[in-house]
């Protein structure tokens, strides 16, 4: 076991240490070998998300097979709760003869996840290797599961790595964090803290108002980082600020590394242009069953078919796909056949422009399970409102708040260009998703209300039911 997963249950002790002392404990901990401090399956898991984008559709598939075999044998042995839904489907994962063959077996809601988690987990891996996470994802309800310790962390440092690679990131890099860290629940608290052992500066995503926005400006232009590893909506507030006060940010980056929350092409062009310098999207989850990043030349998401087993559900009528996952290598509690709730618009697979031969989508949306309730009880999912032709451009952010049937407020950060008078033509357009008889109230606001981790909100629902 790595390290990091050994000393992980202690990081709450660490943190509670003197500023002196974390330093001290932080920087001889960053100067350990990084196989020392991931264990031996980083290194694994780095050489092959580096050395498989040369493997052909043969090999690819071989190693995508063989890990399927290997996951679904261990769910059928030691998971009561596949052992029963397998039975059930009268589905037998011996007979798999190729990836295709899994269209067969039942799909995993997550519900399943909230209702049988002790079902789900393997008898064959003692508690000690395992790690429980929990995630609220959009709506807020938590979800757990367990990853497998020396193998899950290490696992997904490695594919990041090998993604951010493709925006120029490099080992021992300097990045500023700002992706949901607590430093203070006062509103005057402070912002910042350093976190030695990988020497980076964590900046707090709870004060960012323009009151306080110097502050942060300043402990990035003192920190001089290589990179920003930011929420794209806070990206988006300090691209705010920047160009509302006619400013720039007085250290060159190399890039932003923007990943756990959608970003438009609009909204990446404008952070591209105020900081000058690439701006990198990528998509995954905290249940790592599938990962997917943009490539070095395009902007288009490549699944890592080497990750985990990616699967699309059947196109609806705006053409969006729901990505389904089955994860490979964690066998304390493996995911087969997920519904993530996250829908994404393929690329043409003969698309000239194609930098892997692999699963790609041009773009990500929103989350399948955030409703909107109409007065008649209808649920209107926000992926209606994936509009391509520009609507929302100039707009930091959007977010609907609901408290009562049949009417919403539409909260929104406008940006420097905005014009006031493109309201009435955005005010008809989202009528024309809702419906005639939903109401949408308009409402300019200096910021959105976010997750308690800092994230980004496509809606806030304060109804109790939808029906």
């Amino acid at each position: 076991m790595s390290l990091e997963d050994r000393l992980y249950p202690l990081l709450g002790l660490y943190q509670g240490l003197p500023e002196k002392v974390q330093s001290a404990v932080g920087t001889a901990y960053r100067c350990l070998p990084r196989r020392w401090r991931w264990g031996a399956a980083y290194g694994e898991f780095r050489r092959l998300s580096l050395e498989s984008s040369e493997w052909s559709d043969e090999e690819l598939e071989a190693y995508q097979l063989k890990q399927l075999r290997k996951v679904l044998h261990h769910a059928s042995a030691y998971c009561p709760f596949y052992q029963k839904t397998f039975a059930k489907a009268d589905f037998r994962p011996e007979l798999i003869q190729s990836t295709q063959d899994l269209q067969k077996c039942p799909l995993l809601e997550k519900s399943d996840l909230q209702n049988h988690l002790d079902e789900m987990t393997s008898s064959n891996v003692p508690t000690s290797k395992r790690l429980y996470i929990t995630t609220g994802g959009s709506t807020g309800v938590p979800v757990g599961f367990y990853l497998q310790k020396g193998i899950s962390r290490p696992k997904e440092q490695a594919f990041l790595e090998c993604m951010w690679k493709r925006a120029g990131y490099e080992d021992n890099d300097r990045l500023v964090v700002i992706r949901g860290h607590v430093t203070s629940s006062r509103s005057d608290g402070g912002i910042r803290s350093l976190d030695t052992t990988r020497n980076w500066l964590m900046l707090s995503s709870y004060h960012m108002t323009h009151e306080r926005m110097p502050e942060y400006l300043e402990a990035i232009e003192q920190f001089q980082p290589d990179m920003l590893h930011i929420y794209p909506s806070a990206a988006l507030l300090l691209a705010d600020y920047l160009e509302k006060y006619g400013q720039s940010l007085r250290v060159p980056l190399k890039g932003l590394l923007c990943g756990s929350e959608r970003m438009t092409l609009p909204q990446k062009r404008m952070l591209e242009r105020v900081f000058q310098c690439r701006v990198y999207r990528w998509y995954g989850h905290a249940e790592r069953a599938v990962l997917a990043g943009e490539g070095t030349c395009t902007e288009k998401f490549y699944f890592f078919p080497h990750y985990g087993l990616v699967e699309f559900g059947p196109p609806d009528e705006a053409g969006l796909q729901e990505v389904i996952g089955t994860s490979f290598h964690n066998v304390a509690m493996p995911l087969i056949r997920y519904r993530t709730g996250d829908y994404v618009r393929l690329s043409d697979s003969k698309a000239s422009d194609l930098e892997y031969p692999w699963p790609a989508a041009d773009e990500i949306v929103g989350r399948g399970q955030d409703y909107l309730v109409a007065a008649d009880g209808r649920l209107i999912s926000l992926t209606a409102f994936n509009m391509h032709d520009g609507i929302f451009d100039g707009l930091y952010a959007v977010q609907f708040f609901q408290e009562e049937k049949g009417m919403a407020d539409f909260r929104f950060i406008a940006g420097p260009d905005f014009k006031e008078s493109r309201l009435a033509e955005i005010h008809e357009r989202i009528r024309e998703k809702l419906g005639q008889d939903f109401e949408v109230r308009f409402q300019s606001v200096d910021e959105v209300e976010k997750t308690d981790r800092g994230k980004h909100r496509w809606l806030v629902s304060r109804m109790t039911k939808h029906s």
